[in-house]
């Protein structure tokens, strides 16, 4: 039995392929967006009475966060991510997946996001390939929020 548009979109998996990047209020075209990741610490204890009641985890509030790579096609004129990386400011990152219909349903909010490295694609005359350059990122925080 095939079901409808509407419970499919509620119990099927988002598609990877379409989202969107938004940094610093400038809507930007990426390939591929990698290292979306929260980690909280955390430490295993030993009591006393561990040998009966199990080992007991701790959880630090301190979070660490990996480094963000996104990469992108060469653009033409496209000068605002060089202008980051000579500023070394820091902005706001905001990925969000998107449903079928472009709407986005679950956003990545990047806080305080610095653009650290900015790599050269791999120029190959004898390609016919796109110019793809990859960029790392360093974030200060990673919120993960349902629209």
């Amino acid at each position: 039995m095939a079901h409808g548009i509407a419970r499919q979109a509620a119990s099927y998996p988002l598609a990877a392929y379409n989202f969107r990047v938004d940094v610093g209020g400038e809507t930007l075209a990426f390939t591929e967006v990698s290292g979306l990741v929260r980690e909280l610490r955390t430490q295993t204890y030993r009591h006393g009475l561990s040998y009966v009641e199990g080992e007991d985890i701790v959880v630090y509030r301190h979070e660490s966060f990996a480094p963000l790579q996104c990469k992108r096609g060469v653009v033409a004129g496209l000068n605002s991510l060089y202008d980051w990386l000579e500023s070394a400011e820091q902005r706001t990152l905001t990925v969000s997946m998107c449903d079928h219909t472009g709407l986005p349903v679950l956003q990545w909010r990047v806080q305080r996001a610095y653009l650290v490295k900015i790599e050269a694609p791999a120029l190959q005359a004898a390609s016919g390939e796109a110019a793809v350059e990859s960029l790392t990122l360093m974030a200060c925080g990673i919120r993960v929020q349902p629209v």
